[in-house]
């Protein structure tokens, strides 16, 4: 038990994960869930605004197809 724990996580050509890349993996994984999130919100705020404004709709519109490309590219 003692020597399986004083042995390295990753060995070069295993393809394990050292802890440290498992940490960061986790992160950015994390980073992005919450980034897709805001996204969503975003979207659902401008979904429910209502207006009788052409230039307002037209920039509603916009805003929205926007946050959907920034989806989209992180998916």
């Amino acid at each position: 038990m003692a020597i399986a724990a004083q042995q390295p996580a990753v060995h070069p050509n295993n393809g394990l994960l050292s802890e440290e890349q498992r940490r960061l993996a986790e992160q950015e994984r994390t980073q992005l869930a919450r980034r897709k999130q805001a996204l969503q919100l975003q979207r659902e705020n401008i979904l429910s605004q209502r207006t009788s404004s052409p230039a307002r709709r037209t920039a509603l519109e916009a805003a929205l197809q926007q946050i959907d490309n920034e989806i989209e590219a992180l998916n």
